[in-house]
């Protein structure tokens, strides 16, 4: 039988967590082991995905004045508050052993950590697209992206949650929604500690984990450490998670949000809440056209570069005014730039960023 590398990197800091999976698909070759990374952070911190605008979905004041590092990470998703009490998993594999559509991919991944569940008890189940429920509450969510020669799956073990400081994290329109939210999340979130009355031992559900993904995976788990290459891209891979301009990704933005420039020509944005995630765009309009625009938001996309090269395909594009027709072909435009560019983006289709842009038009 073949081996999976195990790299436990047991409780490091919130940038090490994160730093660890980067450094590993960074240097990873077609010809090496997939690897399997265990580790928790020491401390709180809220992660963000590639995709996601800092700026609309966190509370960075609170987090600043909390001392709550904001780390963007190479994979898609949502923001989250992590700390102590969650064991993140991370499926390094060597791109051309992976399945290559992104739903099987969390199909194949997502089996060992459903099996550790039900092994300790709680009847986990999949719920596409990549979130993890417990009798219709959520246990977890996974992440996935294709980073150099390497196909990654992230997620965790959630051993306690902390609803109320997750909900202060989030940037939100009023604090009666707040007050929603934290009840929302409350009611629909469950842990380990919660399903079982206390947390289990980290131990356990790592070894009950390796056991599943020997089984699942066909694949032998052997303890390892990390080759010096990957010594040497988790320095560097540090440096980038800490980088600003990493983090705030302000080189992306293009337009700020709904203002009248001049006749004809607006700064507007949209959203649009699809199966695979919340689509955020701004658009730059002038007499009708598309002059720059951008999405941002909590979907899943493979390449990981190409939202950024779907909305370059999209300026100089005609938008609907009134006629049905108008708003079918741009669509059909999203579509066909979909297509070619070969995006991979489970629940999100072209009628999705349609209805985005849609929402965010202003009119005369």
């Amino acid at each position: 039988m073949k081996r999976i590398r195990v790299l436990d990197a047991g409780f490091v800091s919130p940038v090490e967590s994160m730093a660890i999976f980067h450094a590993v698909a960074e240097v990873m070759a077609a010809d090496d082991d997939p690897v399997v990374i265990l580790v928790n952070p020491t401390r709180p911190f809220v992660s963000v995905g590639l995709h996601q605008d800092i700026e609309q979905e966190v509370d960075t004041a609170y987090c600043e004045a909390q001392g709550l590092p904001v780390i963007r990470r190479d994979v898609g998703g949502g923001a989250v508050y992590l700390n102590r009490d969650q064991m993140f998993f991370h499926f390094v594999y060597p791109h051309r052993l992976a399945p290559a559509r992104v739903e099987a991919i969390y199909a194949q991944f997502v089996a060992p950590v459903l099996a550790t569940y039900q092994a300790l008890g709680v009847p986990a189940v999949f719920r596409p697209v990549n979130d993890i429920h417990v009798n219709g509450r959520k246990i977890g969510g996974t992440g996935s992206a294709r980073i150099n020669d390497a196909t990654v799956m992230v997620g965790s073990f959630m051993f306690d949650f902390d609803v109320d400081t997750m909900a202060k994290c989030l940037k939100v329109s009023s604090e009666k929604f707040r007050d929603k939210l934290r009840q929302g999340m409350h009611d629909y979130i469950t842990t380990l500690t919660r399903e079982l009355g206390q947390a289990p031992e980290r131990e356990r559900v790592k070894t009950l984990f390796l056991d599943a993904a020997e089984t699942h995976l066909g694949l032998k788990p052997e303890a390892s450490d990390l080759t010096d290459a990957e010594r040497a891209a988790l320095v560097e891979a540090r440096e980038l998670l800490q980088d600003p301009e990493w983090t705030l990704q302000s080189g992306r933005r293009v337009v700020a949000s709904g203002v009248k420039i001049a006749a004809g020509t607006y700064l507007v944005e949209g959203m649009h809440k699809a199966p695979g995630g919340l689509i955020r765009t701004r658009i730059l309009t002038r007499d009708n056209v598309v002059d720059d625009i951008e999405f941002s938001g909590d979907f899943t996309v493979f390449p990981s570069d190409g939202i950024q090269r779907l909305a370059e395909r999209l300026r100089g594009a005609v938008l609907p005014t009134s006629a049905e027709a108008d708003a079918a072909r741009l669509q059909g435009r999203i579509a066909t730039a979909m297509s070619d560019l070969g995006l991979d983006i489970p629940g999100v289709g072209a009628g999705d960023f349609l209805g985005a842009i849609l929402q965010g038009l202003h009119r005369e």
